[in-house]
């Protein structure tokens, strides 16, 4: 029921314009910052807290609203990232920077490891860089086994092959670099699996390290893309960044401190647009997120 309750609002919302879901964004995220007791905006406040101390209260604070704003307009964005034409989708990338980065590295025939932060419209990302080489991506699997079709129609619509974040879709990437072809990894999520502690913002954080792995085994060159989101629902303006050198060392503290870094750089290039809300310390104290454990 929750999963058709669900679909319903999306096919609903595919009905506006992007800054119509915009608007409506910002309409949800004043009624969630009245919320005092939300763990979203608590996860979003003690993560900025942590990562930008430079930053004065008033000012972390002012960031923290920007952020639930952002953060309501990746859910609203979904009825168009998801169920709108791919032409009418791409009409809404009004500019791209650093797509040579992207052409070059393909053309080195070693493959692509493609790295989408969580960062602005990373849904819009994946799908422009699925219509340019073909893409393996990894994705975790809905708790709403309803809404699963949905997602893998939304996100393949462009050419992508999702696979799930387990042994079977680990092998699914290296396959997608032996063919040469482009693979789409998330970093930022805490993995369940393989990984180390590495500082991310100045924090140590529990960091996945499947793509240090993949680049040292497979020489395939790294490149970060995000889609940033242009102000008033205008679109977005796609960017693509090399991967440090240091992301290819066989010391492997050092490639995963070079893949946050990248993280890091992106983010601060848009910082309202990163996904503070995600509890992306936990494991590391238990007490950085209190009663956020549940």
């Amino acid at each position: 029921m929750r999963a058709f309750l669900i679909k319903c609002i999306l096919y609903a919302g595919s009905l506006c314009t992007l800054p119509q879901l915009h608007k409506l964004a910002n309409f949800l995220a004043k009624i969630l910052l009245k919320q005092t007791d939300s763990r979203l905006i608590s996860v979003t406040k003690t993560n900025i807290a942590q990562c930008l101390p430079n930053l004065s209260a008033p000012e972390q604070q002012q960031l923290a609203e920007q952020s639930i704003v952002e953060t309501c307009k990746t859910f609203t964005e979904l009825s168009a990232l998801w169920l709108w034409s791919p032409t009418r989708i791409m009409t809404l990338v009004h500019k791209v920077s650093g797509e040579e980065l992207l052409h070059n590295a393909y053309a080195q025939n070693k493959g692509v490891i493609l790295i989408t932060p969580h960062l602005g419209a990373w849904e819009m990302a994946g799908l422009y860089a699925s219509q340019l080489y073909p893409i393996t991506s990894l994705y975790r699997p809905p708790k709403l086994i309803g809404l699963q079709a949905l997602i893998l129609r939304g996100r393949q619509q462009l050419g992508a092959r999702l696979v799930a974040t387990d042994k079977t879709g680990i092998k699914a990437l290296y396959q997608g670099l032996r063919k040469k072809n482009m693979i789409g990894i998330l970093p930022d999520q805490v993995p369940t699996e393989a990984g180390m502690m590495v500082p991310f913002f100045g924090v140590d954080a529990y960091t996945m390290s499947l793509v240090s792995r993949l680049a040292v085994r497979t020489g395939a060159p790294v490149i970060f893309t995000f889609a940033e989101r242009l102000p008033a629902g205008q679109g977005f303006h796609i960017h693509f960044m090399s991967a440090s050198s240091d992301i290819y060392a066989t010391d492997l503290h050092t490639s995963i401190t070079a893949l946050n870094q990248g993280v890091e750089n992106c983010a601060r290039q848009c910082l309202a647009q990163y996904q503070w809300s995600y509890k992306r310390f936990k494991g590391r104290d238990t007490t950085l997120y209190p009663d956020l454990y549940a």
